[in-house]
């Protein structure tokens, strides 16, 4: 009896592993050797694959779609789904791209406001799903057509050039002329997003929301104002993505991220987050969306069509949501 106990101490100190945290290190582990494989593979198919020029261009191509994904994650461990990222990110890059071509000289301004939007829109997802009790799928359903509708009728759906070039280096500019500036940060803004989650009282409600909602309010969780930060974080990084993506593509497109919003549901879901909320890790989307990087990469590579590309996405998405739902019944 006393050993058992103390070995319960040592679990809640973080000398043990519980049996979920064991399946989630396994889990884990076995995506980081699905993607070495992968990597591999296409390596032996491509030698092109292995060269500083393209793991550069995996590395930019995964950016945008990691950001988006980070706040995801938060949002489907409340057991919610947020479809209205790709629309903010295109809003967030058209209303930047207006002030810059007026105001040129000063691009701190035109991102703020850019940010700015983009947390209002994820801050009026979450009113109406908690104040409103609507589901998270029509809200955010709802919102996508709304702003992709408001960057439309403010471009009169035309993209904007001529952004000028220190608002450029944002999504081409290069560490020691080697990483990309958007992968860097796409790593800080994982490494965040996981302490938050990891360490924060706000981030450990999630998981409990996630979980059961009825039992966390009773252990006296506001469910309500967790679930607007979760949303109003998850739009914030998406006006982040929206504004690297406009200043690596050199113009603003108010059509821009459609689809998007697919890409980081599938990264989540494939890093091991599960769909009915509760579960899942950063450090797991960062790994599903290397994942996706490589296939949508050696596709390239490969000479495979776009269209087919988009098939493999949408069945890469279906098998990860029925493989946790088998491992979930079993």
């Amino acid at each position: 009896m006393l050993k058992q106990k103390e070995a319960d101490l040592k679990k809640q100190k973080g000398y043990g592993y519980s049996k979920e945290r064991m399946s989630l290190l396994f889990q884990t582990y076995r995506m980081l050797l699905i993607a070495l494989g992968m990597a591999i593979i296409l390596t032996i198919v491509s030698p092109s694959f292995l060269t500083v020029n393209n793991l550069r261009n995996v590395a930019l191509q995964i950016s945008i779609n990691g950001i988006l994904a980070a706040g995801m994650t938060m949002i489907i461990i409340t057991g919610g789904i947020d479809l209205s990222v790709g629309s903010i990110l295109a809003i967030a890059g058209v209303v930047a791209g207006r002030i810059l071509v007026v105001n040129s000289q000063n691009i701190v301004l035109p991102i703020l406001i850019a940010l700015v939007i983009g947390m209002l829109l994820g801050l009026l997802n979450s009113l109406f799903i908690t104040y409103g009790n609507m589901p998270p799928f029509i809200v955010t359903l709802a919102i996508m057509g709304i702003t992709r509708g408001f960057a439309l009728i403010f471009t009169a759906g035309y993209p904007i050039w001529d952004l000028p070039d220190s608002y450029i280096m944002i999504g081409n500019g290069r560490l020691f002329n080697v990483i990309p500036v958007p992968f860097i940060i796409m790593i800080v803004v994982m490494i965040i997003t996981s302490l938050f989650l990891k360490y924060s009282v706000l981030g450990r409600n999630l998981y409990a929301i996630g979980s059961n909602v009825e039992a966390a309010k009773l252990s006296g969780i506001n469910v309500k104002k967790s679930l607007m930060t979760a949303y109003t974080i998850s739009g914030l990084l998406a006006a982040v993505a929206g504004i690297i993506l406009s200043a690596r593509m050199r113009i603003a497109e108010p059509m821009a991220g459609s689809g998007y919003e697919l890409d980081a549901i599938t990264a989540t879901v494939i890093g091991g987050t599960a769909m009915t909320g509760g579960e899942g890790t950063i450090w797991g989307t960062f790994l599903g969306v290397i994942i996706m990087g490589i296939i949508r990469n050696g596709l390239i590579l490969l000479d495979v069509s776009s269209f087919w590309q988009q098939v493999a996405i949408g069945f890469l998405l279906l098998m990860a949501v029925l493989i946790d739902c088998l491992k979930r019944k079993e």
